[in-house]
């Protein structure tokens, strides 16, 4: 991650590029939008868990398991040999996990990411659960960015750790935008890093106070932009530019807004069955 000039906050400094202001303003209509919705009044814990289930589709979908809601849905076997199956089941406890590390996020980043990667691989494999060492093979296929050395990634992941404990003035969107963008980047575990990322920005955007029920799940709005959208504006990302940077930012925030208008579409649905 670089940004636009020397700051104590840089964070804020990237809120300050050009366009970022109006995306972030777009994602905070549109979240508001759905908190105003008459159903989550009253039923609220339930657009919470459809969203978790669709996020948790999304995701999985954006690592190469593209199933359909229903399969989803259905599915209660996600063992085997079958690396989609494999995938969504990963996505659905990194969702249901995200929500029991919100109070540690802020304290320990580093600790939420390690359990993040255990819950995902489901494994007690040396590997499992802390950042990789030099050496060690990155399974993360759809992302090909030039991966960096296991003494970089740990550096990088300190200094992300760090930003995110400085806390600062910069929008939620922003922060979740730096932290799945800068995971991605890093790949910092051996698999399972673009489920991770998405986990770790939904957390940032539960806990920035943004979406606190957890009901606009950005992993929807990825998946339904696309990958090949996605993956461009992760290049503008690892670019550093300005101009990328922002772009990417733009991205999530789409992402987020799209997140929001699936469950107000899920509110829509619930209130016309209740009518």
């Amino acid at each position: 991650m670089s940004t636009t000039g020397a700051t104590a906050d840089p964070l804020a400094a990237l809120g300050a590029l050009p366009g970022v202001a109006e995306s972030v303003e777009s994602v905070r209509k549109a979240v508001d939008r759905v908190y105003g919705h008459r159903i989550m009044r009253r039923r609220s814990n339930e657009i919470t868990s459809e969203a978790a289930l669709r996020g948790a589709r999304g995701s999985a979908a954006l690592s190469g398991a593209d199933w359909a809601l229903e399969e989803v849905r259905r599915r209660t076997d996600f063992s085997g040999d079958d690396d989609e199956a494999r995938a969504v089941g990963a996505a659905l406890r990194l969702t249901a996990e995200a929500g029991q590390l919100l109070s540690i996020w802020r304290q320990s980043p580093l600790r939420v990411l390690a359990r993040l990667h255990l819950v995902a691989a489901a494994d007690n494999a040396d590997q499992v659960g802390r950042p990789r060492q030099e050496g060690e093979p990155v399974d993360e296929p759809l992302v090909e960015l030039p991966l960096p050395n296991a003494g970089e990634a740990h550096g990088r992941l300190d200094g992300l750790a760090g930003l995110v404990m400085g806390g600062g003035s910069a929008p939620a969107l922003v922060t979740a935008a730096v932290v799945h963008g800068e995971l991605l980047a890093l790949r910092p575990f051996t698999s399972y890093n673009g489920l991770v990322a998405r986990a770790a920005e939904r957390i940032v955007l539960i806990n920035s106070g943004l979406d606190p029920k957890s009901v606009c799940p950005a992993e929807v709005g990825h998946a339904e932009l696309g990958r090949a959208a996605y993956l461009a504006a992760l290049d503008g990302y690892a670019s550093g530019t300005a101009e990328g940077m922002a772009a990417w930012i733009a991205h999530c925030g789409r992402a987020v807004e799209l997140g929001a208008r699936e469950s107000t579409a899920v509110c829509e649905a619930l209130q016309r069955g209740a009518a």
